[in-house]
């Protein structure tokens, strides 16, 4: 009779953890592009901020997002891609109309120009809108013609987590070369390694691909890494931070 009548306690609890794994998983990674987007509103200074970091994002989860028509996975990811590509259209807008507000171009670049050497460097931030929805068309075009390729889905799934997978390696890189992490966001880097863990223990847990939590391991390993360097680096009197290294630094 008592297990009778916690049945349905039992069950509303496990629908709330349910929910608030998902809406973690859906929402915890853009966590830590909220207090980048209020520090660069106001000030309007968006020097320490990579606008490759969403290049590399929008990249991933367009992949992602792809992916799943040819090798099903949970719900949840699907949102949190559709989630972060949205936070990162948003922070290339804000990013754009900072620089065209703050720099003096002799000549507006687009899109169109076809100049790799101004690649992700346009004036407009419909610029960058006209290539992602021209990478994001051409994918899906071949993701259509080869989605009965196991060989093909299982690549396309590595590549979009891969590439998220990587993104704290430039940082990495940058402390290396500088033999420092002086001016690197600790913090950030700590919200990184939460929500890198979460996320890869959510991936094991729901049976995710094996390309997700792979590199989802790739990724905790990584942040661990560069907080590793904040310790060895720590015994060292601190040189100077590159301009390049800065970009990286607030990126992350």
């Amino acid at each position: 009779m008592e297990d009778e009548m916690f049945e349905p306690l039992m069950y509303v609890l496990n629908q709330l953890v349910t929910w608030i794994t998902a809406g973690a998983m859906v929402f915890g990674g853009v966590v830590p592009y909220i207090p980048q987007y209020r520090d660069i509103r106001p000030t309007q200074k968006a020097e320490g901020f990579s606008t490759y970091v969403c290049l590399v994002l929008l990249v991933a989860n367009i992949l992602r997002i792809l992916f799943r028509f040819g090798r099903y996975f949970e719900t949840p990811l699907l949102w949190q891609s559709i989630v972060m590509i949205a936070t990162m259209l948003i922070m290339l807008n804000l990013c754009t109309n900072v620089r065209v507000a703050t720099e003096l171009q002799t000549k507006k670049r687009s899109f169109t120009d076809f100049e790799w050497s101004h690649f992700w460097s346009w004036s407009r931030f419909v610029d960058y809108m006209q290539c992602v929805v021209a990478f994001t068309l051409l994918v899906a075009y071949i993701t259509y013609l080869l989605l009965d390729s196991s060989l093909f889905v299982e690549t396309l799934g590595f590549l979009a987590v891969f590439a998220e997978a990587m993104l704290g390696t430039p940082q990495l890189y940058c402390n290396y070369q500088n033999k420092s992490t002086e001016g690197m966001s600790i913090n950030m880097v700590t919200m990184w390694m939460s929500g890198d863990s979460f996320k890869t223990g959510y991936f094991l847990l729901t049976e995710a691909p094996v390309q997700f939590w792979t590199c989802g391991l790739l990724q905790v390993g990584v942040d661990i890494t560069i907080l590793l360097q904040v310790y060895y680096y720590s015994r060292y009197p601190q040189k100077p931070v590159s301009h390049s290294a800065s970009h990286t630094t607030n990126a992350l």
